[in-house]
């Protein structure tokens, strides 16, 4: 399912108005001012709480991981698309809304100060 941060611009349009920010050799897709979406080497992510996460795990579905020079690190935030929903419109539009959703309240949530 490789597909590039425009088309999954495009694929999102349901939403309203998605922004492409590119990004570490990929690309952040953002509404309403928050990133609800991830493109990485062709590979769509889109953002989860733990509830929405378990949605994606049921699909067969991972979290989004990379590599750094320390090993491997996995952003358990964002979960790859399942391939199904590329041929069921109504069912993307509805996961997208949702992690638009949970990308919202994380946004309103106060952000915590490291010691």
């Amino acid at each position: 399912m490789a597909i590039g941060a425009d088309e999954a611009s495009e694929l999102f349009r349901e939403l309203g108005e998605v922004r492409v920010r590119r990004m570490f050799g990929g690309a952040g897709l953002y509404h309403d001012g928050v990133m609800f979406a991830l493109e990485a080497d062709g590979v769509l992510y889109l953002k989860a709480d733990a509830e929405a996460a378990e949605a994606f795990r049921a699909e067969g579905s991972e979290p989004f991981s990379y590599v750094r020079s320390s090993g491997r690190r996995t952003m358990a935030s964002y979960w790859r698309l399942p391939e199904r929903l590329m041929d069921e419109p109504d069912e993307l539009a509805a996961w997208a809304r949702r992690s638009a959703a949970v990308a919202r309240a994380a946004a309103a949530r106060p952000k915590r100060r490291r010691p």
